[in-house]
């Protein structure tokens, strides 16, 4: 399995036939260069959407387009797109599971908001989410944007996650502190790679803390557009 940064919360995860694009946001992002665009994103067989926040969701109907490819998430949102944009959707629900070429995604819950710009000011966009994606024997965690949760606890003990993706950027969600100690607490990681920080100053700037926090743990500051192989 590879797992690709490309700045922000976005990743690109390569695994056996399926690529998946997790929250790929390339239109302002100010992470990822525009030469890079195309790159992040060839060969990709699936979209996965956490929630409908623009930092997440604001080019997945133009690459579900680009590439025909489906975009993959919450039912509410998915089911929108469908009958108002035309393009192929997965829509599924917390604690469903879709098979996506062999990939088994399973969707958790996550403790944020979700909401889409309008031009008469923010709508409801569904509800936030994570995924537990089941591929190559391992078990990876895409936290999305969360604080830490109770729901952590079972989440780890059910689905025993080996991976975690873990927003900790701080402001919007956990920092690296707070994902240290939901690490810790709830889940038995070998690797945990910290995202949705960087990118602008209010953010965590380092994942130091979060190193420091989880000694034993494989914590790997993601590098833009190089793979890391778990």
């Amino acid at each position: 399995m590879k797992i690709i940064w490309l700045g922000h919360g976005s990743f690109r995860i390569e695994t056996g036939d399926a690529v998946l694009l997790l929250d790929p946001w390339l239109t302002g992002n100010p992470v990822l260069p525009e030469k890079s665009h195309d790159t992040a994103t060839a060969g990709a067989t699936h979209i996965l959407m956490t929630h409908a926040h623009f930092d997440h969701s604001a080019d997945a109907i133009p690459l579900a387009n680009k590439l025909n490819v489906p975009v993959v998430g919450q039912y509410d949102v998915m089911g929108l797109w469908a009958e108002t944009e035309g393009i192929e959707t997965i829509g599924f629900n917390k604690g469903g599971t879709v098979d996506l070429n062999g990939v088994k995604v399973s969707m958790v819950k996550a403790e944020h908001s979700s909401t889409f710009r309008t031009p008469d000011g923010l709508a409801p966009g569904g509800t936030e989410t994570g995924f537990m994606i089941r591929a190559e024997g391992k078990t990876l965690y895409c936290s999305g944007d969360t604080d830490i949760m109770a729901d952590m606890d079972w989440m780890g003990d059910y689905y025993k996650p080996d991976i975690g993706i873990l927003s900790a950027g701080g402001h919007f969600t956990m920092d690296m502190a707070g994902a240290a100690y939901a690490a810790k607490r709830y889940f038995n990681f070998k690797t945990v790679i910290p995202a949705h920080y960087k990118t602008f100053p209010i953010l965590e700037q380092s994942a130091q803390v979060l190193i420091d926090g989880l000694p034993g743990v494989d914590v790997i500051e993601p590098v833009l557009m190089q793979a890391i192989e778990v």
